[in-house]
């Protein structure tokens, strides 16, 4: 293939994915006037809130005040806490919590499990039909289940996602363009899950479900909330975001703890594609969604690792090729320019987000390296709290 095709078409697919996708069904989504948020009842049905926590003493009692604080019914909340092998004082601050609310259980793991092994414990032990899972470091606001949990109203909807806020955003790291990303990604989810009430999952600090629609999660799983998410759909229910449901997250600041979140999430990923491969064959919208918003945006580091081989050794063949391959050598510089400034106080804000989006792309590459390697296990460290 010459290279001219070589570069188009990856000019074409990163840009289909990243601009075009993203473009098209936020206008469609406006265009055909599609609900807003669900309209909110005078009813107010019992909820089984979990959280798997490991080592949170920093964030736990924040969580649990955030809960406490709700406007939602205290006695139609039950509320389960599995704590996972915690060295630190998390169960302590659990069981101080316990007795402040109507009923909660604090269920303590002796051996380390991971939150996949945590959650599948759990769920099973969940009274209620509606479940929400959430992150020990994501704070409710006195609305959040309030809002959560009015979608359910539609007996076709299987699983509601949040939106999420940030704070803690600084310019010494990765926190704005890691925001801006997000908030992205929130208005693409949004849009699918209006359009075709599919959206291609959640984000995984906290989303509510029925219970009838969970399968219990691989144990090797490192991504819970896409498994959740593409089972849902696979039963047949709906899957949207609710915007108004809004809860707060100390956002990642560290590049170095950033870029492993993602590789471990870009394996999650892989397995996920390995399961769920099936519905890009059912030629619908859900197919349309998954296809372009996650399959493509996963195996394009793939292409443009190519793409940069190719440059590389065919740099000497042609002019373009030449520049093609100053320009791959000024990626590293890019890297070392912001290093250097950082050392010296000032932070370009914006030479962060071509950082980003390369950082992006090779987590996802390594990732689907550690994939194709083999994954034993879903054990991990949960990331720095307040980076």
């Amino acid at each position: 293939m010459g290279f001219p095709l070589l570069i188009i078409i990856g000019i074409l697919l990163l840009t289909y994915s990243y601009l075009l996708y993203p473009l098209l069904i936020k206008y469609l989504s406006n265009k055909l006037q599609t609900p807003a948020a669900h309209a909110i009842s005078s009813h107010r049905p019992a909820l089984s809130i979990i959280i798997a926590a490991h080592n949170e003493e920093k964030v736990l009692k924040d969580k649990l005040d955030s809960i406490l604080n709700s406007n939602y019914p205290p006695e139609k909340i039950e509320l389960l806490i599995g704590i996972d092998n915690s060295e630190d004082f998390t169960s302590l601050i659990a069981n101080e919590y316990q007795s402040k609310f109507a009923d909660c259980q604090v269920i303590e793991f002796e051996k380390r499990q991971g939150k996949i092994q945590i959650v599948n414990a759990l769920v099973p032990k969940a009274t209620n039909d509606l479940i929400v899972l959430t992150d020990a470091n994501v704070l409710f606001t006195p609305q959040t289940l309030i809002y959560l949990q009015a979608p359910f109203e539609d007996t076709s909807i299987g699983l509601v996602d949040t939106r999420m806020q940030h704070y803690g955003i600084k310019q010494t790291g990765i926190s704005i363009p890691e925001s801006q990303y997000i908030a992205n990604e929130v208005a693409i989810k949004d849009a699918e899950g209006k359009l075709w009430g599919a959206m291609m999952g959640p984000f995984g600090g906290c989303f509510a479900f029925r219970k009838k629609c969970f399968e219990p999660i691989p144990a090797h799983f490192l991504v819970d909330d896409f498994y959740i998410n593409m089972t849902c759909i696979e039963k047949g229910y709906k899957c949207i975001n609710q915007k108004e449901a809004v809860v707060l997250e100390d956002v990642s600041n560290d590049p170095m703890i950033e870029f492993l979140r993602k590789v471990r999430i870009s394996a999650g990923n892989f397995q996920n594609l390995k399961r769920f491969w099936p519905i890009l064959f059912k030629f619908n919208w859900v197919s349309l969604a998954f296809f372009s918003h996650k399959v493509l945006r996963w195996l394009l580091p793939s292409f443009l690792f190519l793409m940069c081989i190719y440059i590389v050794s065919n740099r000497n063949e042609s002019l373009i090729l030449q520049l093609s391959f100053y320009v791959l050598l000024c990626i590293p510089m890019i890297f070392i320019v912001d290093y250097v400034l950082k050392q010296n106080g000032k932070h370009i804000v914006w030479l962060r987000f071509p950082l980003h989006f390369i950082s992006m792309n090779l987590a996802l590459f390594i990732g689907m390296l550690k994939f194709f390697g083999g994954i034993q296990s879903s054990i991990w460290q949960p990331t720095k709290r307040h980076q």
